[in-house]
């Protein structure tokens, strides 16, 4: 009983203060997540490979084969395809938000911070903010190799940002979900494996890479109620690359004929879910 005694953590109250102070807890929190990153600078410039890579293959190894609106010009394809890989590049930063959370349960730095007087969710959401930043520049980057190969916006700066803003929001909204994953598995092999497993059909079965009128019809469905395929098809939309004669909806849905609203309604409602499944976990899985 005294070595259990000595080993646990002394839970000192929390400070009174409200949002106020939950959120100064949350930028401290982010702000070592950042230091810590620019300490290990190989997990952005990783980061940042598979991006750029998925760009340019798809670009110059299936850009002249895939056929958009009836015609295979690269530059259609190429402006068909970026949202996609945007979209694709913020949600794939979940495997990182779940593994990093993971390596702080494994190393026993979140029961560290459980003795500490401060906010319960401040340390997830300080990690997903961090994870934000982070991917902000990864896509800040991936823009810039995408302009290099071709890829151009057709509205004005305004609703492009806009544009990539919906993105970090899906982005953010999924990091919960690899927040949930992190606390819930024993290791950070197997956050990362658990926060790709599933992302794969989420990607792939979506308007990203390819229009959904060549899917089978119950794929179809599931494409266009996908928030991924919303969030994508709404950021086609404030970038000005929808392409004629090719549309995001056959089956009438309603996220496909509004997608930016619908985007913004998934990815806030992943938030208000993920979060607060994630802040319960906490308690109990830090315990």
């Amino acid at each position: 009983m005294s070595a259990i005694a000595k080993d646990a953590p002394t839970l000192v109250p929390r400070p009174s203060g409200g949002v106020t102070q939950s959120v100064k807890d949350s930028l401290v929190v982010a702000r070592r997540n950042l230091i810590r990153m620019t300490r290990i600078p190989e997990m952005v410039i990783f980061g940042l490979i598979q991006p750029i890579m998925f760009v340019v293959l798809f670009t110059y190894v299936f850009g002249g084969s895939i056929s958009i609106g009836g015609s295979t010009d690269p530059q259609l394809y190429k402006e068909f395809l970026m949202a996609g890989i945007f979209a694709q590049t913020v949600t794939f930063a979940t495997a990182g938000a779940g593994a990093g959370i993971a390596d702080d349960m494994h190393k026993g730095l979140i029961d560290r911070f459980r003795s500490l007087p401060m906010a319960r969710g401040a340390v997830l959401t300080g990690r997903t903010l961090a994870d934000l930043v982070q991917t902000t520049l990864t896509l800040v980057v991936l823009a810039g190799v995408a302009l290099l190969v071709g890829w151009r916006t057709h509205e004005n700066i305004g609703k492009v940002i806009c544009g990539f803003l919906l993105l970090l929001l899906l982005g953010y909204a999924f990091s919960w979900i690899g927040a949930l994953i992190g606390l819930s598995v024993r290791t950070p092999e197997a956050a990362t494996s658990g926060g790709l497993i599933w992302l794969f059909p989420l990607t792939f079965i979506s308007n990203a890479f390819v229009p959904v009128t060549g899917m089978p019809t119950f794929l179809q469905h599931v494409a266009e109620w996908n928030p991924f395929s919303a969030t994508v098809a709404g950021a086609r939309e404030l970038f000005g690359n929808t392409m004629p004669g090719v549309p995001e909806s056959v089956t009438g849905a309603w996220p496909m004929e509004h997608p930016i609203i619908a985007s913004v309604i998934w990815s806030v409602l992943i938030i208000v879910v993920f979060r607060t499944l994630a802040v319960r976990k906490y308690r109990s899985a830090a315990s």
